[in-house]
């Protein structure tokens, strides 16, 4: 079979800087059904085995810190379109990584094949890979000291969805379209994809972690045509992905939502464009949540702000000289890290650098005020901190972990507040639902973020749809220009599943919690495209 179709997928689901939807050594066949069999069933005992061939022959050649991965995969994607099931595949992925350090230097190495020799070899390879690059290593690296956990962290769920029948999955997905069409949508796609990641982690520092988590990509959209002008427009559902069970699928109203985005998508395509200029804004957090991710998640990785992601996903204007001092928003701003709310597509127990979650959580900016980056082992010294804060983060087995965003959440306003006292107090503006197009500048500082459906507002009330709209700004300015903000009652759980980063590239699940937020004076451009004669 096929593997996940990504590019259609990752177009409606997400869009952040993406990469890949699922590990990228999802594969069939023989020498991956080798590898299945050497982990299937192991129990920890004969997982810790293994690992100590790992950690001891590391140790034994010098090695001052070593750790040992044992992952297993499994993910299933169904796509029906219109009343056909356009795709179904499966797939699935195992192996084994070790990582060494020696004289301050890094080296990994991994095989899908998880047997005593090729463990060995492996380690081998790792330490000689450590000798090599000792020679342009810039500075030695560091570790803090690092507890040694004893522990298994299971994703709390009621249904596994890989349990329940390709036959039930397909016929979920049929009913929503069937909904849309009857709706007056001429299209509908609706799609399911369903991740299960399983980690076995041990370190020299005497660790030794099972993990067990599920994710589940849903995403839905519906399209109307005007055939007289050959004009459409398209409407995506709102329902973010999540680290859950199937109960996730059951409880939504997939169905009522298709339909609902048929008549949303008419009235978008019956719209006046909106007329460029400044607006106050209401951000619904169905929409805020990737102005987040790129704004002040990306710019708060210390990798980035140390210049290691220079080549590829870029630097930061949150230079280190700025921590504590920054004033990135308004004192309404405090935005959260985490990798232990419920539901998130980064909760987990512990990183992949074995750095526990629970109790670690830690704030990114604090009434307005950088506070923190996001670090991984052995970054916190390089600017004076003690310790990592449990960002590191592994794709799959073959992959060296990287500092990779946790949850990342804007907090609510602890004094009561709606959507209609938010919109009340604008006079011209805009109120923007759901996520669309982006672009952000390297250094994360100039930006542009469209939508999916665009209310304007005038004297406090929402006054019908518009159409072709983006809003523009600079970081720090649009961030200080926030004014209000929804309270608890409001928040909502948005993310995407494949934010890009890292040379060769990965991609990790993120997940992004806001509130309704309203900005004062911002850009709005129209980006309907217009042909020049």
């Amino acid at each position: 079979m096929a593997l996940v179709n990504r590019r259609s997928f990752l177009r409606r689901v997400g869009g952040c800087a993406c990469a890949t939807l699922l590990p990228s050594t999802l594969f069939l066949g023989a020498r991956n059904a080798a590898a299945q069999e050497a982990v299937q069933g192991l129990d920890l005992a004969g997982k810790i085995r293994l690992a100590d061939v790992a950690l001891s022959l590391a140790k034994t050649q010098g090695a001052s810190y070593a750790d040992f991965r044992l992952c297993r995969y499994a993910s299933e994607y169904y796509e029906a379109r219109e009343r056909r099931l356009e795709e179904s595949s499966i797939g699935f992925s195992a192996g084994f990584n070790v990582r060494v350090l020696l004289n301050g230097t890094w080296g990994y190495a991994g095989s899908p094949l998880a047997t005593e020799d090729e463990i060995r070899a492996a380690t081998v390879r790792a330490l000689d890979m450590a000798r090599a690059a000792a020679r342009v290593e810039a500075r030695p690296f560091v570790l803090e000291e690092i507890p040694a956990y004893r522990d298994r962290w299971d994703m709390p769920m009621q249904t596994d969805p890989f349990l329940i029948s390709a036959d039930l999955k397909t016929a979920k997905l049929l009913e929503i379209n069937e909904a849309a069409l009857k709706a007056g949508a001429n299209y509908a796609t609706a799609a399911l994809a369903f991740v299960r990641e399983e980690k076995f982690f041990a370190s020299s520092r005497g660790s030794a972690i099972e993990q067990t988590r599920v994710r589940i990509l849903p995403s839905t959209e519906v399209t109307v045509i005007d055939k007289t002008t050959g004009k459409f427009a398209s409407v995506a559902g709102l329902a973010a992905p999540r680290g859950a069970g199937y109960d996730y699928v059951q409880s939504y109203d997939f169905v009522g939502e298709a339909a609902k985005n048929a008549e949303k998508a008419r009235e978008k395509l019956a719209a006046k464009p909106v007329v460029p200029g400044t607006y106050d804004l209401v951000l619904d957090p169905t929409n805020l949540w990737l102005t987040i991710h790129e704004s002040v998640g990306h710019p708060t990785e210390l990798d980035r702000a140390l210049g290691w992601e220079a080549n590829f996903a870029g630097t930061t204007f949150c230079t280190t000289d700025q921590l504590g001092k920054l004033q990135y928003g308004s004192k309404l701003m405090t935005v959260m890290a985490d990798r232990s709310q419920e539901g998130g597509l980064s909760t987990v127990g512990y990183d992949d650098d074995g750095v526990r979650s629970s109790g670690e959580e830690f704030p990114i900016i604090e009434n307005g005020i950088f506070k923190n980056y996001q670090m991984a082992i052995g970054q916190a010294q390089i600017i004076g901190r003690t310790k990592s804060n449990g960002c590191s983060f592994a794709e799959d087995w073959s992959c060296f972990p990287i500092q990779r965003m946790p949850n990342v959440s804007l907090q609510p306003n602890p004094q009561p507040c709606k959507l209609d006292d938010l919109i009340g107090g604008v006079k011209h503006g805009l109120y923007i639902v759901g996520n669309g197009s982006w672009s952000i500048d390297q250094q994360r500082h100039n930006f542009q973020f469209g939508g999916q459906l665009f209310y304007e507002i005038k004297h406090g009330k929402l006054a019908g749809m518009v159409r072709d709209a983006a809003y523009q700004g600079s970081t720090v300015p649009f961030w200080n220009s926030l004014d209000g903000l929804g309270d608890k009652s409001t928040y909502w759980l948005g993310g995407a599943p494949n934010c890009g980063k890292g040379q060769p590239e990965q991609s990790a699940p993120v997940s992004h919690g806001a509130v309704p937020a309203r900005f004062r004076n911002v850009t709005v451009l129209n980006t309907e495209r217009r042909d020049v004669a």
